[in-house]
């Protein structure tokens, strides 16, 4: 069996442990279990040296004993071979880079930023910040660094009298005062200090003064930031409003710092360009700021800059519309010396991109279509060709600095990230893709895997939907087995080639399912009708696209036992659980909503980015000048459909999740057990729209199981 000491370097002290790569005794066939599930590294934020020989990466070790992870950072070659250990202690070491022309790696461990020689020897602390350090980047001539520091911050959430010190209470004065899983009590702010040989100091704020952020809540990085090749000028992301309007507006911007004299511009607007006035409790879809005279001032998200090798061009990631969380991510091209701006479309969502060599101005971008995300190429016309064609998910993309390479990771429904190279040829099938990191490869390499298996299926409308298909570790085609019907969310996130250390379809198959898992109206990567299909129809075609996907599956896969089928997700998916208990006919034998909302008109006041429920509802419920479409999506609440539940149910969220308030799970237990249902409510106190602790995660995987086998396998009614 695999066996999950936690291996690693000797620990600092004994009270901080390091948490190692668990050690794995070589035994075939072993199916996957949750602790094996966490046994594994998590690798992350991989970067190449100057002259692209070696590579330093981040794994993230998760201990379920001490209920805590530790990231560590790892230095092999490029061309690939065994790994060292960097990070010798208990501490956490993350976002490594290259300082000093490669002889020094940079990181972060304890809200400072230190270096070491490449072999890990000679570290030094380059900061004492005060604050604390949250991110960083070094300007290309090595002078100066960003620093990302957070700051107290009182413009909603006002600060309690000095003769209160131990009052909780907080007085709220607008909207935004939390976000993602806590209140808006600071906000990041970028610093540019000097590098000496003395250390970096405190720096200066190139937003000094202004109640704005950079990076953007909840998940921007260092990513948002950009210093120009000659180290002169910062692009930096942020969405320049407060309170409601930063509620419903998804209005970001590329601004552009001068560090020589200190003045700042805005890349995407015109000068003293003001946004037209917007009804925040209708859809900006059909308002002023979205017609077509506003639209060409970059209304949207715009976010991540980068500049060109060459220095001349800035690239970043531009949406079109404001309000619209989820529209199409183009990549905008701004010319520094003309101030021109073109855009590169595609035909599905651009992800992570980088710039070639500066021989090679193309772009190199990920974009996910018909279910995986590989590489392309745009040149400088902007013609599109493809790089990579394969059943996975490429997750990052950078240059690996050799003149000729990418340095990405990549992943699937089978295997977590790993690094690797992938050297583009002149036609697709000339490219090469080398693994250079092997992770997991102790733990995987004993794994009796399922297979995965794409098929297209035809929904009510006539069209072709793509359905993954993940068959039992164990699969005979003799036998029966029980299936899930997997609910993605999002409600616009593809159902691709992911590796989820929660939502595992390969620890689903290990036990005994089937997994059944479509690409419906909504998603990404089938063209731009497909993704946006599902705006104001949250309960139209997709959910006649999942029960497309169960009954064929039913019909045309005799190894599909149809008595003993089940229904799950999370978020969107979790709202399609909630509203396929009212509608399903009998089909299903068991429910699990994570996370999903359940009352619609609950919902739309009680989440905090309200532009998401502006733009799918259409807006508020109470607002008379509501759209037919609005109308019909509150009227489908699947609040509304509870006298039809007739199944049983478990209900799971998290009590510090302020995107969909817990109110929702809770709401939906106490309505199944109110009908005498057979229900579970799982309650996390401490975890948000996800799960992040390793023993709530197996809590989690448990209990996920135990519903689903006690209703849906054999013998079970």
């Amino acid at each position: 069996m695999i066996t999950l000491s936690s291996m690693g370097a000797t620990a600092e002290t004994p009270a901080t442990p390091a948490i190692g790569r668990a050690e794995a005794n070589v035994v075939k066939s072993v199916k996957m279990t949750p602790e094996v599930l966490w046994s594994m590294g998590r690798v992350s934020a991989a970067v190449a040296s100057p002259d692209g020989k070696k590579i330093v990466y981040q794994v993230g070790y998760y201990s379920i004993s001490q209920n805590k992870g530790q990231q560590r950072l790892y230095i092999t070659d490029s061309e690939g071979g065994t790994p060292t250990l960097l990070t010798t202690g208990g501490k956490s070491e993350t976002d490594a880079t290259w300082i000093e022309g490669g002889r020094r790696i940079a990181y972060l461990s304890g809200g400072q930023i230190w270096s070491m020689n490449a072999d890990g020897t000679e570290r030094r602390q380059m900061t004492s910040d005060a604050k604390g350090i949250e991110a960083y980047r070094f300007s290309p001539d090595g002078k100066r660094v960003i620093l990302v520091k957070s700051l107290e911050f009182n413009n909603i959430i006002q600060k309690n009298p000095d003769d209160l010190p131990l009052a909780t209470g907080r007085v709220i004065t607008d909207l935004m005062y939390r976000h993602w899983d806590h209140y808006v009590e600071t906000i990041m702010h970028p610093f540019v200090a000097d590098v000496t040989t003395q250390g970096i100091g405190e720096g200066k704020d190139i937003m000094e003064g202004e109640p704005y952020e950079c990076p953007m809540e909840p998940f921007g990085g260092i990513e948002q930031l950009d210093w120009s090749k000659d180290s002169r000028y910062i692009a930096y992301t942020s969405r320049k409003c407060l309170g409601t309007e930063y509620a419903t507006s998804t209005d970001s911007d590329i601004y552009l710092y001068d560090t020589e004299t200190g003045k700042t511009r805005n890349l995407c607007k015109p000068e003293g360009y003001k946004a037209p006035e917007s009804d925040p409790t209708l859809s900006k879809k059909y308002q002023a700021v979205n017609a077509e005279e506003n639209i060409k001032n970059n209304v949207g998200y715009d976010q991540n800059p980068l500049f060109s090798q060459c220095g001349r061009y800035i690239a970043w990631l531009s949406m079109e519309r404001d309000g619209y969380e989820a529209d199409v991510n183009r990549l905008c091209i701004y010319d520094m010396a003309t101030g021109e701006k073109r855009y590169l479309a595609h035909k599905s969502n651009v992800d992570e991109f980088c710039w070639g060599t500066k021989k090679d101005a193309a772009i190199y971008f990920t974009s996910v279509w018909h279910g995986c995300k590989n590489i392309y190429k745009a040149d400088e016309k902007g013609c599109v060709t493809q790089v990579t064609d394969e059943q996975a998910n490429y997750v990052s993309i950078a240059p690996l600095n050799d003149g000729k390479s990418l340095l990405v990771m990549k992943q699937s429904m089978s295997c977590p990230n790993d690094v690797y190279t992938v050297t583009p040829g002149k036609t697709m099938l000339k490219t090469v893709v080398k693994q250079v990191t092997a992770e997991n490869k102790h733990i995987l390499e004993q794994l009796h895997l399922g297979r995965v298996e794409a098929r297209w299926v035809k929904t009510t409308d006539g069209k072709e939907m793509l359905v993954w298909v993940i068959l039992p570790a164990d699969f005979d085609v003799n036998k029966k087995y029980p299936a899930i019907l997997y609910c993605q969310g999002g409600p616009q996130n593809a159902v691709s080639q992911f590796w989820s250390f929660r939502w595992n379809m390969q620890m689903m198959a290990a036990n005994g399912y089937i997994v059944i898992a479509p690409n419906r109206r909504g998603l990404p990567g089938f063209g731009p009708e497909w993704n946006e299909e599902i705006s104001g129809d949250w309960a139209g075609q997709c959910m006649k696209d999942y029960i497309a996907a169960i009954d064929n599956a039913c019909e045309t896969m005799p190894y599909v036992d149809r008595e003993h089928l089940g229904a799950v997700g999370a978020s969107f998916g979790g709202f399609s659980v909630y509203w396929l208990a009212g509608n399903h006919e009998k089909r299903f034998k068991c429910f699990i909503a994570h996370n999903g909302a359940f009352n619609l008109e609950a919902m739309y006041t009680d989440t905090e980015e309200s532009w998401f429920t502006n733009w799918d509802y259409e807006g508020a419920y109470w607002n008379k000048k509501l759209s037919e479409k609005g109308k019909r999506t509150y009227e489908n609440s699947p609040h509304k459909f509870v006298d039809r539940w007739d199944t049983p149910i478990l209900c799971i969220h998290g009590e510090l999740d302020y995107r969909i308030s817990y109110n929702q799970g809770m709401g939906a237990f106490n309505a199944a057990r109110m009908k005498g249902l057979p229900a579970e409510y799982l309650i996390f106190p401490d975890e948000n729209h996800w799960v992040l602790k390793p023993q709530n995660g197996i809590l989690w995987q448990r209990t996920f199981f135990s519903w689903l086998d006690k209703w849906l396998k054999t013998g079970n009614k």
